[in-house]
């Protein structure tokens, strides 16, 4: 098993993901890092796509095909499957993320903070303003890091999407939130490679030139993900598109659990088994 973190970006276009994140892009450019283009499932909005990450299920299947649908998922998460072969597992997430696996509605007094073992969310840290800062979610994100020591730690980020719903994606302000994203990741990621822990950093959806997702558009539907970790090939592996359901097999795959009935296993260029990256000096 292999401990995971998993860095959502809400918002986050493919091109503006390699012109505005220069550290991200030095980890590929200097070979530390794996470098895909993901096709976000539709519809390019958030609450289904947090589902489609997390589940790897498709919204006909699940169910989630609005984000005005306000319920628990009927999906195994990443988060149950993990719990239930005895990880232990944590998250730093906007409230929604609660709503579909924890309890909903979410309650801000009482489901802010939550730590409960026999949760498929063990300890969580949930905030329910759009605008709260980046700084402060990535600081929240480390305390349930080094005083729970999850195996799986997911982290979702909201700036990003917030900047470009307020400016559009083609705006200093869109581009400005994912620098700074970017220059907060620069000071956690050298200590979370050194500590042997398999990363994967990606976004739900994009955003296109009016301010807006949903729709079909290559802004809204083309994200990235960068993948570090002995478990990945280091390079750039963005000539095709990697499909947005293979993310939740892949996570069942770094932290060596079954996939749900629900999945289905995708092969992506550069993963290396746990056999073969132990064979990595």
């Amino acid at each position: 098993m292999s401990k995971t973190i998993v860095v959502v970006l809400d918002g986050l276009r493919y091109d503006v993901m390699l012109s505005s994140m220069g550290y991200l892009n030095h980890l590929v450019e200097k070979s530390k890092a794996a470098l895909y283009k993901v096709k976000s499932e539709l519809p390019s909005l958030s609450r289904p796509l947090y589902e489609v990450l997390l589940t790897g299920t498709p919204s006909y299947v699940n169910g989630i095909t609005a984000n005005e649908v306000v319920r628990l998922s009927k999906q195994y998460s990443v988060f149950h499957l993990a719990r239930k072969h005895g990880l232990k597992t944590a998250s730093a997430s906007y409230y929604w993320v609660s709503e579909l696996y924890q309890r909903a509605p979410f309650n801000a007094v009482t489901d802010r903070i939550q730590h409960d073992e026999s949760m498929p969310i063990q300890h969580g840290m949930f905030y329910f303003e759009d605008f709260y800062p980046d700084s402060h979610l990535m600081a929240d994100a480390e305390h349930l890091r080094t005083t729970y020591d999850p195996d799986f730690l997911y982290i979702h980020s909201m700036n990003i999407d917030d900047a470009g719903h307020k400016h559009t994606s083609d705006s200093a302000g869109y581009r400005g939130s994912a620098l700074k994203v970017d220059s907060i990741l620069s000071l956690l990621l050298p200590s979370w490679m050194e500590a042997g822990y398999q990363i994967l950093i990606t976004s739900d959806h994009g955003m296109n030139e009016d301010g807006h997702h949903g729709g079909t558009g290559d802004g809204e539907r083309d994200v990235g993900l960068i993948a570090i970790g002995d478990r990945f090939a280091p390079g750039k592996y963005n000539d095709e598109y990697l499909p947005q359901l293979a993310l939740a097999p892949l996570m069942c795959r770094l932290l060596d659990i079954p996939l749900s009935e629900q999945m289905t296993d995708y092969e992506i260029p550069g993963y290396r088994t746990p056999a073969a990256a132990g064979q990595i000096k």
